[in-house]
């Protein structure tokens, strides 16, 4: 006697049919945006993090940072709190996380990318630029102009066509080589920063830049205190070898600091007169290219040009990095018969359903009388949505009825004309069943089909010879 099943086999018995048909479509969860964005860019937390592919820089720019502000803070903080005043280390907090604040904000953020047209709008961009040149252009070919000139607070101003993101750049704007992506007022790119310098984040980098020049500057003076302070105890080499973490600090502190500051005063210079690295780079708003050359995105004074650029809104990304890919490919479709329509969307379902099988023979109606000679069949059977699967033959509820209606007059009733009688027309093949007499009179034949492909096939085989004359 076999031993009985347990009771846990139970459980894996399941009574769901396999059919492709009847499985349930399973829910997929959308690809986002950022994960097939053309430019070279690095993408974290859902698309919520956007950085340039190159970040070793950056990483370095968090290492120098964290290291130097926890060396002081672990042996330089306790000795000047004693001995100076506790305000010191609670300043350097203040500035060690503003700093950290703005740097993850300037390196985290969109900078201000340009959307890349799309294939449509990029071809009709190119359609407006060779009907715009074909007027000038004669005969022979020339190439298509490439700029375009707009006038800013009277200033003519050219904007340049990117061959890369097929769109004429608005004002201020560049394309970064190595992001590969057009950033609206492009500043300049960063390795420190990890990230571009654009309309989005540039005040975050200056605040950024600025507060490290502080950070620096507070760090070197303390730890020189610090240092000095000892070596009235215990003499100058002696203080170096008790506090060797100190002699660190002040090495990065001053190679550092005069960088850090000579950048701060270039973007200081630069907000105070509204321009950007690129634009003071290559002189675009210099003298020395016309005498009436001038800056036309400037406000006059300086007061108003540092509200413009510091206090003003901050516009919104314009490229929607999270957003769901609109996906076009095919989905299950369930048609109203209850049958699942597999690879066709749901403008084919309905566009399909919409065509008849027959639409060379109407059905008659008692509002138009049928014709002699005329073969009909019923709309029961004319129309099929394209697409679907043939019904199984076991599948007893799909079996369709077929009404075929004899209206063909009698030989003697028509002289001259030679017509074909029932006895003498061929049956087709698989419509009428052996030894069934078929009279002169309107007879309906009802008959199952085996199938629903045979059926019509045969059924437009026998139209075909009924109606020969």
């Amino acid at each position: 006697m076999p031993p009985p099943m347990k009771q846990c086999e139970y459980s894996q018995i399941t009574t769901q049919s396999s059919s492709p048909m009847e499985s349930p479509k399973k829910k997929k969860i959308p690809r986002r945006k950022w994960e097939v964005f053309p430019g070279r860019n690095k993408f974290h937390c859902n698309g919520r993090i956007m950085m340039a592919r190159q970040t070793g820089v950056f990483y370095l720019t968090l290492v120098l940072i964290v290291v130097t502000s926890g060396l002081f803070f672990a042996f330089d903080c306790p000795f000047l709190a004693v001995t100076i005043t506790p305000v010191i280390p609670a300043i350097a907090g203040v500035l060690f996380f503003f700093v950290m604040g703005t740097l993850l904000r300037t390196s985290f953020s969109d900078p201000g990318v340009l959307p890349r047209a799309t294939q449509d709008e990029a071809a009709d961009l190119e359609r407006q630029i060779d009907i715009a040149n074909g007027s000038s252009s004669g005969g022979g070919y020339r190439p298509p102009p490439r700029t375009k000139e707009v006038i800013i607070n009277g200033q003519t101003v050219k904007l340049k066509y990117c061959f890369t993101c097929k769109i004429f750049r608005p004002p201020r704007a560049s394309h970064c080589s190595l992001c590969d992506n057009c950033v609206e007022r492009f500043d300049h790119h960063c390795p420190w920063v990890g990230n571009c310098v654009g309309k989005r984040n540039y005040r975050f980098f200056y605040m950024f830049i600025l507060a490290l020049s502080f950070l620096t500057v507070f760090i070197f003076a303390f730890v020189i205190t610090h240092v000095i302070l000892r070596s009235q105890k215990t003499g100058f080499l002696n203080a170096l070898k008790d506090c060797p973490a100190s002699v660190l600090e002040a090495v990065v502190c001053f190679f550092s600091v005069w960088s850090i500051l000579g950048l701060s005063g270039f973007h200081t210079y630069l907000i105070g007169s509204n321009q950007t690295t690129n634009e003071d780079i290559k002189g675009s708003w210099s003298n020395k290219r016309s005498k009436d050359n001038y800056n036309p995105y400037s406000h006059g004074n300086i007061f108003t040009n540092c509200c413009a650029a510091l206090c003003g809104p901050l516009p919104p990304s314009l490229i929607d990095r999270r957003g769901p890919i609109q996906s076009d490919t095919p989905q299950s479709v369930a048609p109203p018969n209850g049958i699942t329509t597999y690879g066709a969307t749901q403008s084919q379902s309905n566009m399909a359903a919409a065509i008849p099988l027959l639409q060379n023979e109407s059905s008659p109606t008692s509002e138009e009388p049928a014709l002699p000679g005329k073969m009909t069949i019923s709309p029961t059977c004319a129309t099929l949505a394209l697409g679907q699967p043939t019904p199984p033959p076991s599948t007893s509820n799909l079996a369709t009825e077929t009404i075929i209606t004899d209206t063909m007059p009698l030989k003697e009733e028509c002289d001259g004309h030679h017509f074909l009688t029932p006895e003498e027309a061929p049956s087709p093949p698989g419509m009428l069943t052996p030894g069934t007499p078929l009279t002169h009179s309107h007879t309906m034949h009802v008959l199952n089909a085996v199938t629903q492909d045979s059926m019509h096939e045969d059924s437009v085989r026998g139209l075909v010879k009924l109606s020969s004359v």
